[in-house]
């Protein structure tokens, strides 16, 4: 399993150890808003992690937990995903960070390593993520990581924003 580090983070693949720093994220419901709509209750996070667990196990990739370097707090999570949880599908990353870490760069931060690791490591050829349509804070994260606007498709029971791009659009604006 993968750990991925930036300037500020080491992104870790997603275990139990984890849980409290993911629970007090994801129980947070200004985080969870355009997720799920509400908190997470603690089984809900322990659910969670055991999917991810068996989804690092069966595809060698998941969610990572953010990892503060400065506090050593998980301060968020990301992922590289199949869109719809199905390996017919393109490949998918996204992100959530805990409220007290909003508007510091680290979406970006680490959107760019999961990027990275989507395109170096697993020979994507695309990349996706979506994003509720009034998330204008998360579309801005795939603006800056180069990502174009595809249009609203419905995903996880929902409508929402696309953005995408190639690996040729990856290297142009990798730097």
């Amino acid at each position: 399993m993968s750990i991925l580090t930036t300037a500020r983070l080491r992104l870790e693949p997603m275990n139990d150890s984890h849980f409290d720093g993911l629970f007090h994220m994801n129980s947070q419901a200004e985080v969870m808003r355009y997720i799920s709509g509400k908190p997470d209750t603690p089984e809900d996070t322990l659910a969670a992690i055991e999917r991810i667990k068996a989804r690092w196990i069966e595809y060698g990739f998941s969610w990572w937990s953010f990892i503060e370097l400065e506090s050593n707090e998980i301060i968020g999570a990301g992922c590289i995903q199949y869109l719809g949880h199905d390996p017919a599908n393109p490949l998918e990353t996204g992100w959530r960070l805990r409220k007290e870490s909003w508007n510091r760069g680290y979406a970006s931060e680490a959107a760019r390593a999961m990027a990275a690791f989507a395109f170096d490591n697993l020979k994507a050829v695309s990349l996706c993520a979506i994003c509720h349509q009034d998330n204008q804070a998360s579309a801005h994260v795939m603006k800056k990581l180069g990502m174009r606007y595809r249009g609203i498709e419905r995903w996880n029971d929902m409508d929402n924003a696309v953005y995408s791009m190639d690996k040729t659009e990856w290297l142009a604006n990798k730097t």
